[in-house]
């Protein structure tokens, strides 16, 4: 009996101190702030700052529909459930007013609030972490400089036990690693720029990188592409795969893609069109032909993983070529070449050719336009044939155009479409 006690006392002081370490490690800070700022006035340093946070799409999480500029109120659905982005001007009472550049420095680099409250990750500081002092810097003084809005902050509404915020430190001592983006030597600075881009201010990742089944990014497959979880849309791999991801792209075309919404071998849509109209389209040139390069350099990494393609029948592909012929060849041409950028190739498409069909289905059944932007004010659109065909209707069009032409994505089933219908209702 006294061993069995002694056994249970060594079993508990473990289980004490693996906790305390799991804590410690998941709130520790990190010291790295990047290279020292050059001196700039006031002006110059706010105007950097506002140039900032259009590249990092700061609006779409804390604007809501309707709203003042940066008040907050904007959900942002998780499989956890809803968190509401904050009021980020500087109202002191319920915005950002009381924060020092320290206290926002802390909340970008390593996730915690002005009280040290630890910060759910639905704010990327996960990607945030590698911004340099000196930009955070920029961005707080930016938002010192917009009109203050008193809004209070609504409070997360996430399942149990997802709303104990105490268990983000073990989630952190898992998942994340605070420290800011270190330049790789070997690399060019347009290199290191692109990089800088996407795996920090840009988040790229947040979208782009599948997650495991507790939310965090996986890993082993960056940029890997997958469906965005509560969504229900696909975001293709950033890596250099030739039929699902960038292989068949120039670092321009991506720079176009992310400048204007469109280009010769695709266009955006669903939350793709609401990055590019309020964050990339502002890019400057040399900006965005830098997130080009550095994904250019990617390798054909393996997108997630997913389940085998399903065949198509002879019989579905002679049906869905017809409804082609009759619905789309005007636009996308016999070949699915398309007209330019107007009309977006099919052949080859990321968004025809991706391991899901979901972005395909909804286009179909939904069309839209790609998004009004300076460089591309009156983009062409899609009208939506979700009213004219039925579920097998779309099934058998989508199978075809993701199985001609060179495409080889597999079949689409009824099934598949009477959920994405489901999801454009919901959404």
């Amino acid at each position: 009996m006294k061993l069995m006690k002694k056994v249970l006392w060594v079993l508990l002081l473990a289980l004490v101190v693996a906790a305390g370490g799991l804590y410690w490690a998941g709130t520790r800070d990190d010291a790295s702030t990047g290279p020292a700022a050059a001196a700039q006035d006031a002006a110059t340093l706010v105007e950097r700052g506002r140039y900032l946070a259009q590249a990092g799409n700061c609006m779409a999480c804390h604007t809501s529909r309707g709203g003042q500029p940066l008040a907050g109120g904007t959900p942002i659905p998780t499989p956890f459930g809803t968190v509401y982005g904050p009021n980020i001007t500087p109202d002191e009472q319920t915005g950002i007013g009381a924060w020092t550049a320290d206290d926002f420095w802390q909340a970008l680099h390593n996730g915690k609030s002005r009280d040290g409250t630890l910060l759910y990750p639905a704010f990327p500081y996960t990607e945030y972490t590698r911004i340099t002092r000196a930009d955070a810097d920029a961005l707080y003084a930016y938002l010192r400089s917009v009109p203050p809005v008193s809004r209070a902050n609504r409070p997360p509404e996430l399942e149990f036990p997802y709303d104990q915020r105490a268990l983000l430190a073990a989630w952190r001592a898992l998942y994340f690693k605070p420290g800011v983006m270190e330049p790789d030597a070997g690399q060019s600075l347009q290199w290191n720029r692109g990089r800088y881009l996407v795996e920090g201010l840009g988040h790229c990742a947040a979208c782009h990188t599948p997650r495991n089944s507790m939310g965090a990014l996986r890993s082993e497959q960056p940029l890997g592409g997958g469906v965005i979880p509560v969504l229900d849309w696909y975001a293709p791999p950033l890596t250099n795969d030739m039929q699902t991801g960038m292989g068949r792209w120039s670092a321009e075309d991506i720079a176009m893609l992310l400048k204007t919404g469109v280009s010769r071998h695709s266009s955006v849509s669903g939350p793709m069109a609401e990055v590019v109209l309020g964050s990339t389209q502002h890019l400057s040139d040399d900006d965005a032909l830098a997130i080009g390069v550095y994904l250019k350099s990617l390798p054909a990494a393996p997108a997630a993983a997913q389940p085998p393609k399903a065949p198509v029948s002879p019989a579905a592909m002679e049906l869905g070529g017809k409804l082609y012929q009759q619905q789309c060849v005007q636009c996308h041409q016999a070949e699915g070449q398309g007209s330019g950028t107007a009309w977006p190739a099919l052949a080859g498409n990321p968004t025809v050719t991706a391991p899901s069909p979901v972005n395909a289905i909804r286009m179909v059944l939904d069309g839209g336009y790609a998004p009004a932007t300076a460089a591309n004010p009156r983009p062409h659109g899609m009208p939506p044939f979700g009213q004219l065909l039925n579920d097998s209707d779309v099934a058998m069009l989508v199978s075809y155009i993701r199985n001609s032409w060179g495409n080889e994505a597999g079949g689409v089933t009824p099934l598949e479409v009477k959920r994405a219908r489901a999801a454009s209702t919901r959404n």
